[in-house]
């Protein structure tokens, strides 16, 4: 359990994926914060991002690393496919 609250991780949260954004839109992607819900941080791929098949890795061994290390061991990233960001809390 993360000793901070789905809204404390919001602002950090924004932060770190302003760090990472810089290297996504070098390659004509981009990310999106849909939400933050029992310290899983729920996030959308933009751009060519999108349908890289890269873009597991992108999420589990670029951002949910960098949230990892800056924030705590135990966030995780869900990916919210186009289309359902309305269930976002379901996933």
């Amino acid at each position: 359990m993360l000793p901070f609250t789905d809204e404390e991780l919001l602002a950090p949260t924004q932060s770190v994926l302003q760090k990472v954004r810089p290297h996504l839109l070098l390659d004509g992607g981009d990310v999106t914060l849909i939400g933050i819900l029992a310290g899983k941080v729920y996030l959308r791929l933009e751009g060519a991002c999108k349908g890289c098949p890269s873009s597991a890795t992108t999420l589990k061994h670029g951002i949910e690393r960098a949230l990892k290390m800056e924030l705590h061991p135990d966030i995780e990233v869900v990916n919210v496919p186009h289309g359902m960001e309305e269930q976002w809390k379901s996933l």
